[in-house]
C-alpha cells in the first residue's frame, strides 16, 4: 500500500439549519443526501467523549449529521450543534476560509447559488497572475448561513503550467449527460 493523499473524501461544514442547509446545496450545487449519520431526531449527543474526540467547548451537543453527494467531487458532511455556532468564520480568521468547487459553467453555477440563497460578494472576476486565461474566473458568494463559498473554473492554459510539470489537481469532466441537473 503507498501512503498518499489521493483526494479529498468530504468537508465537514457546521451549519445552523440542517435542512435549511440541505435544501440551499441541493438548489444552488445539485447535491444530493445520502444517509443522515445522526438523524435529527436521534440526538442530541454530547458529553466528554464527544468534546474530546471533536475538540468542542464542554456542554456543546451534536443534534444532526448528514452527508451529501455532490453530482462530481468529494461529499460535504453537514453539522447542526447546541448551543448553535456563535458566529460564521470570516475568510480572514485561522483555518480553513471557504469551500471552492470547479464548476464548467461558473455564470449558470452562480445564478442557481443566488436563487437558492446565496448572497454574491462581487461579479466573477478573471482569475489573476499564474493562473490566468481568458476563460479562466472566479466568483466568491455567501452562503444563507454565512460561510464563504467559491466557484471556480479554470478550462485555458494557466501561465504557472510553463514553468513546472506539476499541475493542480482538479476534476475530471463529466460527459454531457452529467452534472447539476437543470433547475426547475
Amino acid at each position: 500500500m503507498t501512503a498518499r493523499v489521493r483526494g479529498i473524501d468530504h468537508i465537514g461544514l457546521t451549519v445552523p439549519d440542517l435542512e435549511a442547509a440541505t435544501r440551499f446545496l441541493a438548489d444552488a450545487l445539485g447535491a444530493e443526501v445520502l444517509y443522515d449519520t445522526l438523524p435529527a431526531g436521534r440526538g442530541p449527543v454530547g458529553g466528554p467523549e464527544t468534546e474530546q474526540r471533536l475538540g468542542v467547548p464542554p456542554g456543546t451537543r451534536q443534534l444532526a449529521i448528514r452527508m451529501l453527494a455532490l453530482p462530481d467531487g468529494p461529499g460535504i458532511e453537514l453539522f447542526a450543534y447546541d448551543p448553535p455556532g456563535r458566529s460564521p468564520a470570516l475568510p480572514s480568521d485561522l483555518g480553513w476560509q471557504h469551500l471552492a468547487l470547479y464548476v464548467d459553467d461558473l455564470d449558470t453555477l452562480r445564478d442557481r447559488a443566488i436563487e437558492a440563497g446565496a448572497h454574491p460578494l462581487s461579479p466573477p472576476h478573471p482569475l489573476p497572475g499564474p493562473e490566468a486565461g481568458p476563460a479562466n474566473r472566479f466568483a466568491y458568494l455567501r452562503t444563507p448561513w454565512g460561510s464563504t463559498l467559491e466557484l471556480v473554473t479554470y478550462p485555458d492554459p494557466q501561465p504557472y503550467e510553463e514553468k513546472t510539470d506539476r499541475r493542480r489537481w482538479r476534476p475530471a469532466a463529466s460527459p454531457p449527460s452529467c452534472g447539476v441537473p437543470s433547475a426547475g
